[in-house]
């Protein structure tokens, strides 16, 4: 099974980064994927909240989400939008970070709210507070796709891997974790936790990316994976924005969990004690 995801440099207009998500969903389509997948914060990326808040919609309005589903119905193919910022439904003062799985009929089958925010101060001198704008999700999700159980997550959830573990208990067979990471954290985690999750999880880790200098000045660390269940590479897209195919297998999938059987294997025990 072909998959696509694509490597995006979103910027400061809805319409720019929805026209590049709709040109992506045709492209995938033309190299005979299933199912294509976008990064964290799809629809627009921008910190300035007041320029940013003439854009922000609730999910019902929302037009990038509007464009996407169209182009999944147009083309025949499922689509995962990483995630949308959007005006939460019963405060409009507050946001959700949302992500969508959309099937070959344009119709919504999942959603997600991102549960982990990421609040923080770095020694670059960026400081970013996601809990002052976002609602906490509270639950996680695992939507069916043709793919096998798709366990949805976003960005700073890589580090809480008590989620993933959850979700292959669940019957998760492949993870998303679309995203937006800065360049200091993405150089020295991103691999490394990416390729844990999925070997952890004896699943398929599908993490589409944003990438490059934003118009908004951040600048993200690129670097789409794709990566197997035993921790292998399949698809690396380093900088280079656009979109990138790999192939899931399903009997590696079978290989991996009968070679090492960890979800099997778990047990459960007592929280610990302190001992003297």
């Amino acid at each position: 099974m072909r998959i696509a995801l694509l490597q995006m440099n979103s910027g400061i207009d809805p319409a720019e980064n929805a026209a590049t998500m709709v040109d992506a969903v045709a492209e995938a389509k033309a190299g005979g994927a299933t199912m294509v997948f976008t990064p964290e914060m799809s629809g627009l990326l921008d910190q300035k909240r007041k320029r940013a808040a003439a854009h922000l919609t609730t999910e019902g309005e929302d037009s990038v989400l509007a464009a996407v589903r169209t182009a999944a119905a147009e083309h025949g193919i499922w689509v995962h939008i990483g995630s949308l910022a959007l005006r939460a439904e019963g405060d409009p003062d507050r946001l959700v970070n949302r992500g969508f799985v959309i099937d070959d009929k344009g119709e919504i089958r999942a959603r997600y709210d991102k549960i982990h925010l990421f609040d923080v101060d770095l020694d670059t001198g960026e400081s970013w507070r996601e809990s002052s704008t976002y609602d906490a999700g509270e639950q996680a999700v695992i939507a069916e796709t043709p793919l096998g159980p798709l366990g949805m997550s976003v960005c700073y959830d890589l580090r809480f891997a008590d989620l993933y573990r959850a979700l292959s208990d669940a019957g998760a067979t492949l993870i998303t974790i679309p995203a937006a990471f800065t360049v200091p954290t993405g150089k020295a985690h991103w691999h490394v936790l990416m390729r844990a999750r999925a070997i952890e999880s004896a699943a398929f880790v599908i993490a589409a990316a944003q990438c490059g200098h934003h118009a908004d000045g951040r600048d993200t660390f690129g670097h789409s994976l794709v990566v197997d269940p035993w921790g292998e590479v399949l698809l690396d897209m380093g900088d280079t924005l656009g979109v990138g195919f790999a192939d899931i297998d399903p009997a590696r999938l079978d290989e991996v969990r009968k070679r090492i059987p960890v979800i099997r294997h778990r047990r459960p025990f007592a929280a610990p004690e302190t001992a003297g």
